[in-house]
């Protein structure tokens, strides 16, 4: 069947949804307008944020799931993704070495919106009939906004991101890890599908702890590889270094001249692909992350909060940069295909500057490893995400069946091609975003509220238990938050 017409017909709605008029100012503006709302947050609580979320790790006596650092993981997993292999070197490949520049200016102001959201899906967490926490856009945007506005966005929500799990968390990643799998070391895609299916059960059955526990082992080491191989090729062309990062900051403002098979771009475009990746990198303001930090066990939500803060922070100015300064100083974003005279894909792209950049084969390698670790960490992730919108809609009864079925789905992505889903999955992970985003600004007076009053009476983030009991008894919310089950709780009687 030829679907080459709804391919093209996603591609036109996408290019609108993530176009100049709609999500490209909505999300910086968002973002611009939460940082000016929390006084700069992100930069002036970033240190603290790390030390409690990479070095403590867990607030003792809390409730929840999972550790947050857990949760932290588990976020990342969902996030560091073939959007900072492939993601970066499309946004390069079409806007120039600009786009890299906004795509750190997303990360920046994304790093608030994180804030922001994962506070929310803390704040507004009920518990499920399974005694589970469950937080996140589905809920908090019925719960803090009300009356019928609130529950229409919540329900958008839960439906746009139930579908998008199945498409860029599932499918487009398996596809992904098959085809590079194939060609590098010659495994069939069948073969592959299996493989992914098997572990993808073993993990999932167990829920958001076993997710939790392997998360927490496996996204650093395999962060710090891929890190780790950026930065050699980096020091091996330190010469090339300054030229490159004046090079983006120069074309993030005039766009960047034909060179060679490039064919060019325009400032609007540079933004355009640098926000566009940018975002679907580190997912700021798509409204995932905070169903990972709504299971946390920590003792306030604006602890939380900013520990999930810390994940657009390694995701974007972390691993995003490494990717693009080696794109950049390998000289791999105007490689020419020597065949057709052309600009070489985005797909080819890193894979090209690793190779360039490493000796003998070992950039290949390291490419195709960590898309596989990266791409199996965001199925991990999403799966988590799809499970608690499974819930909001059907109940508790839903769960099991839906990790089962997802990841069934993932053989099938291994083995089939996926124009058409990777088209689709950009226009639900934008429509994810509109009604999230909506509901970030019209909850944000809340947010700014108790952040202050928070950070007032612990700004160095090492307050005990008992000591936040202290500050916050008698605040409005506090005894139904620590309840557990606030009204409209997703407990299921």
């Amino acid at each position: 069947m030829d679907l080459t017409w709804l391919e093209e017909a996603l591609g036109n709605i996408s290019s609108v949804v993530w176009g100049p008029y709609v999500l490209i100012p909505l999300l910086i503006g968002t973002g611009i307008y939460l940082t000016f709302r929390l006084g700069g947050l992100q930069f002036i609580k970033l240190g603290a944020a790390l030390r409690l979320g990479i070095l403590k790790r867990k607030d003792a006596g809390s409730e929840g799931d999972i550790s947050q650092f857990q949760a932290l993981t588990t976020a990342l997993a969902a996030t560091v993704g073939t959007g900072n292999i492939v993601g970066v070197a499309t946004a390069i490949a079409i806007g120039g070495p600009g786009a890299l520049f906004w795509m750190w200016i997303t990360g920046l102001v994304g790093m608030v919106t994180k804030y922001t959201e994962a506070y929310l899906g803390v704040r507004f967490r009920g518990t499920d009939a399974a005694g589970e926490k469950s937080g996140g856009p589905q809920y908090y945007l019925e719960r803090g906004i009300k009356g019928p506005f609130g529950k229409i966005l919540g329900l958008m929500f839960a439906i746009f991101a139930t579908i998008a799990c199945f498409g860029i968390g599932n499918m487009t990643q398996g596809n992904s890890i098959a085809t590079n799998v194939q060609s590098s070391f010659n495994v069939p895609t069948w073969v592959t599908g299996i493989v992914l299916t098997v572990l993808a059960l073993l993990v999932l059955v167990g829920g958001i702890k076993s997710i939790g526990r392997v998360t927490a082992g496996f996204v650093p080491v395999m962060i710090i590889f891929y890190v780790a191989a950026a930065l050699y090729i980096l020091i091996a062309n330190i010469g090339s270094l300054p030229a490159a990062i004046a090079q983006v900051f120069t074309e993030a403002f005039t766009g960047t001249s034909a060179v060679g098979g490039f064919a060019g771009s325009a400032i609007i475009i540079v933004i355009q692909y640098g926000v566009a990746r940018g975002l679907f990198s580190n997912e700021s303001g798509l409204g995932s992350a905070p169903m990972a930090a709504a299971a946390a066990q920590t003792t306030h939500p604006v602890r939380q909060g900013l520990v999930s803060m810390t994940q657009t922070f390694i995701d974007t100015i972390i691993v995003v940069t490494m990717t693009g300064l080696v794109i950049v100083t390998t000289g791999a974003w105007k490689a020419v295909d020597p065949e057709t005279g052309e600009q070489i894909s985005a797909a080819l792209m890193t894979g090209e500057a690793f190779t360039n950049g490493l000796p003998g084969e070992w950039g290949h390698w390291v490419v195709t490893i960590a898309l596989v670790m990266f791409a199996f960490s965001t199925i991990l992730g999403w799966s988590y995400y799809g499970e608690r919108n499974i819930e909001r809609l059907f109940g508790r009864r839903a769960v099991m069946p839906f990790r089962i079925v997802f990841s069934l789905i993932v053989y099938i992505g291994c083995t089939v091609q996926l124009g058409v889903v990777w088209a689709f999955s950009d226009v639900m992970n934008g429509l994810m975003a509109i009604p999230n985003l909506i509901g970030l600004l019209v909850l944000s007076g809340l947010v700014a509220r108790e952040t202050k009053h928070y950070l007032k009476h612990d700004p160095k983030l090492e307050a005990s238990k008992d000591e936040i009991e202290e500050f916050m008894a008698g605040r409005e919310g506090w005894e139904d938050w620590k309840a557990g089950d606030i009204v409209g709780s997703s407990r299921r009687l």
